[in-house]
């Protein structure tokens, strides 16, 4: 795997809301912090770009409303901030893709030439493969960096319910087999990064 010295990664939605296990429900993938850690560690020694993703949500009752603990940053990632050789951003959404936030990310990767991006963070199912998706759609290479994501259990239509690991297979399949992303393991990023 090849990465461009331009390459950025996209680090979503990493809150401590989502420390609420009452509110979202039992997550997976428990080693996803220290994944999403070492590709910050990775791309910010390296001098790549690095967005930093947070979710603004309007919903009245959620974690992730502004204002609330739960809208800041995960302490290990508020405490990487600034802390890179490369080109920091940090985007603020209030819907699943990084690429519908403020300021516009798309913009500011073209400006720099960007092309590819590699994708980390929360919810693995929702704006992470939300990001990843447009990411593909609007042409950049995207990897999705899986084990360096997490989600919880989910239900649907008709009383369907799939537990949080079987969601994250469901996106490695969707995002694999649609041609939006090359689904990876974080450490083959941090090799090619370094």
């Amino acid at each position: 795997m090849e990465i461009a010295e331009n390459a950025a990664l996209v680090v979503v939605d990493v809150q401590e809301g989502f420390e609420e296990e009452a509110y979202w429900g039992p997550r997976n993938n428990p080693g996803a912090d220290r994944n999403i850690a070492g590709l910050i560690d990775a791309w910010q020694a390296s001098g790549r770009p690095v967005v930093f993703v947070r979710h603004d949500s309007p919903k009245p009752d959620s974690p992730l409303r502004v204002g609330q603990p739960g809208n800041d940053f995960k302490g290990y990632v508020e405490e990487r901030r600034g802390k890179g050789g490369g080109p920091e951003l940090l985007v603020t959404k209030s819907v699943n893709s990084a690429f519908y936030g403020t300021p516009d990310l798309g913009a500011w990767l073209d400006r720099d030439g960007v092309r590819q991006i590699a994708v980390a963070g929360i919810q693995t199912n929702m704006c992470a493969e939300t990001t990843a998706r447009m990411g593909g759609n609007l042409g950049y290479e995207v990897f999705f960096a899986l084990d360096a994501t997490y989600t919880f259990d989910g239900i649907g239509p008709w009383g369907w319910t799939l537990g949080a690991d079987e969601l994250a297979r469901a996106t490695a399949v969707s995002l694999h087999g649609g041609g939006f992303a090359k689904v990876v393991r974080s450490v083959e990023l941090i090799e090619a990064a370094g």
